[in-house]
């Protein structure tokens, strides 16, 4: 393997070797760009997504040589950046979920919906979930959703906030008893799927 070539390095080598050849870092935007991408476009819709991921790279290849080398996995840095750029985008995803709650569909699961009924079941449960999203405090919310929606652990997690593996537990325990409530007692992983082991 050169000095350059990202071939079967993990994302603390690529970032390192990065430092001194910047090109490299392309490897960092191509493992993990669609998956952010995803993210930002459930939280936020298409337009702001892109804004997104283009922002959370470009401010990851400025911050690469304060990357903590001992962490293997770039994701948590990277989703923990995202997320805390679409914090400044709050308002915008508050309107992306009350426009779900009022009958538009899933920017992400639409295309992938193909029988007719569980379509308009999935856009009815899907409209009383975005409105009860939008109702969450901003930090479970996050928490939630990095979890929910970006596939991360609760370490993870927690190392993309900044905070405790505990505050993350506890964080998304009240998320899912409040949307519980507000969807009328019915569990919130019926619609919210964590797609992940958590540690």
């Amino acid at each position: 393997m050169s000095e350059t070539s990202p071939a079967g390095a993990d994302d603390a080598v690529v970032i390192e070797r990065s430092r001194r050849h910047p090109e490299v870092f392309a490897e960092v935007f191509r493992r993990h760009a669609p998956d952010v991408k995803r993210y930002a476009t459930r939280r936020l819709g298409w337009d702001a997504a892109e804004d997104v991921v283009a922002e959370t790279f470009l401010a990851a290849f400025r911050q690469r040589d304060r990357y903590d080398l001992a962490r293997r996995d770039a994701r948590p840095w990277l989703f923990g950046i995202a997320t805390n750029l679409i914090g400044r985008h709050v308002r915008a995803e508050v309107r992306q979920l009350r426009a779900v709650e009022r009958g538009g569909g899933d920017p992400v699961a639409e295309p992938f919906t193909d029988r007719c009924d569980e379509r308009v079941s999935a856009q009815a449960q899907g409209r009383r979930l975005a409105g009860a999203l939008a109702a969450l405090p901003e930090g479970h919310r996050d928490a939630l959703l990095l979890v929910a929606w970006g596939g991360l652990t609760y370490p993870e997690a927690a190392a993309a906030l900044g905070v405790r593996v505990g505050t993350v537990r506890s964080r998304i325990s009240r998320a899912r008893g409040r949307l519980r409530r507000e969807l009328g007692g019915v569990d919130p992983a019926v619609f919210v799927k964590e797609e992940t082991v958590h540690g």
